[in-house]
């Protein structure tokens, strides 16, 4: 903290610069709205730009101590706003910071007072993000939303992933939290492969949203918009194709044509899913499943309501399925012994629309080499 002479010695020293008294910051756009309690964790405020930082440095400005505005302050600035336009008055100069140090303060918008930013049309597309004000400086660039944060625009965005089939126990509520971070995560993963713009942080990012708006089915609508791998294994049809590092199951009709995408769990590193083609052997119903889960694991309902079970397409057994669960929380991690599990609710649509003999891919990612209508020529 300045000592007292020298905060009158600066105060003396605006005052002779004519400058007009700082206003301290918003913290959020939804807090300064009063959408949202105020929450220095909602945000994560971005650098400025190399342009603004040689601006900025050529100024050669000491560092000021930025200080609470009374009503007429207040009043004076808005005045000052309404004569002249926003730029008559410009941001201060946190005195924790050093003159060259142009990182705008958290909730901030190239270093203006969120309660002073109108945003701009916005530059998302799909009707689910098109409206949501939280979104704006997201798409913009100006935030990243992280653990904390809240509001219409988290909840948009967990609609999203669920409608996309990636797992996110307790559904839309609007908060920002670690199903949320592990959604984002396998979305983030999936997209990487083909907008390398993306990095997998569990993060909201401008990269993230704009994939998401991309990607995203339309309001009121399931699946994905583009970016379905193919129904084929090296030129054979598959009705299911498992993702295993986005933690996705994709069910196809007999035509290749998507039905739905469901969210999964797969196994760990110790004992992992394997990736290839195989076969649906046998079919378990909730009987049967329980029966299984009682005998192998003392526990009935471990394996859910149904089992898939499966071989490898050549006919060897490979100790994997595909069944429902009893901690479906755990979804869309790697947690299994090497089997697939999904939700309840998932594997019972699995279970009445697969036969013995029908194919399901195991793959890494979507864009899995072996997926496709014509098998890869081999390399010499």
């Amino acid at each position: 903290m300045l000592p007292l002479s020298a905060r009158q010695d600066d105060a003396k020293a605006r005052a002779s610069r004519e400058l007009p008294p700082v206003m301290p910051m918003a913290s959020s756009f939804a807090s300064a709205k009063g959408l949202v309690p105020p929450e220095p964790s909602l945000t994560i405020a971005l650098s400025a730009s190399r342009g603004d930082a040689q601006a900025r440095a050529s100024l050669n400005l000491e560092p000021t101590l930025a200080l609470p505005a009374s009503l007429a302050d207040a009043q004076a600035r808005a005045s000052l706003v309404s004569k002249a336009g926003l730029g008559a008055v410009k941001p201060a100069t946190s005195s924790r910071v050093s003159q060259h140090d142009t990182t705008p303060l958290a909730g901030s918008v190239n270093g203006w007072g969120l309660s002073t930013w109108t945003p701009s049309p916005s530059p998302l597309g799909n009707a689910r993000f098109a409206d949501v004000v939280q979104l704006s400086p997201v798409a913009s660039g100006q935030e990243v939303l992280g653990p904390g944060s809240r509001g219409e625009g988290i909840r948009a965005v967990q609609g999203a992933l669920l409608e996309m089939g990636f797992a996110l126990h307790g559904g839309a509520d609007g908060q920002f939290g670690p199903q949320t971070v592990r959604a984002l995560r396998n979305f983030q993963v999936h997209a990487s492969r083909t907008l390398p713009g993306v990095k997998v942080t569990g993060a909201l990012d401008a990269a993230t949203l704009k994939a998401l708006d991309s990607l995203a089915p339309a309001p009121g609508a399931r699946g994905q918009s583009r970016g379905i791998p193919p129904a084929f294994y090296e030129g054979q049809p598959v009705r299911v194709i498992v993702a295993l590092r986005e933690h996705r199951t994709f069910l196809y009709d007999a035509e290749g044509r998507l039905v739905d995408i469901f969210p999964n769990a797969s196994g760990t590193q110790a004992t992992p899913t394997r990736a290839g083609l195989k076969v649906v052997r046998s079919r378990l119903d909730q009987a049967a499943a329980e029966a299984a889960g009682a005998r192998l694991w003392n526990d009935k309902h471990v394996f859910g309501t149904r089992i898939l079970d499966l071989s490898w397409a050549d006919g060897r057994h490979s100790a994997e399925e595909l069944h429902g669960t009893n901690a479906p929380a755990l979804l869309g991690m790697d947690v299994s012994h090497g089997c697939i599990r999904h939700s309840n609710e998932a594997i019972i649509v699995l279970h009445d629309a697969l036969s013995a003999g029908d194919r399901v891919a195991i793959v890494e990612h979507v864009n899995d080499p072996h997926l496709g209508a014509v098998a890869p020529v081999p390399v010499s």
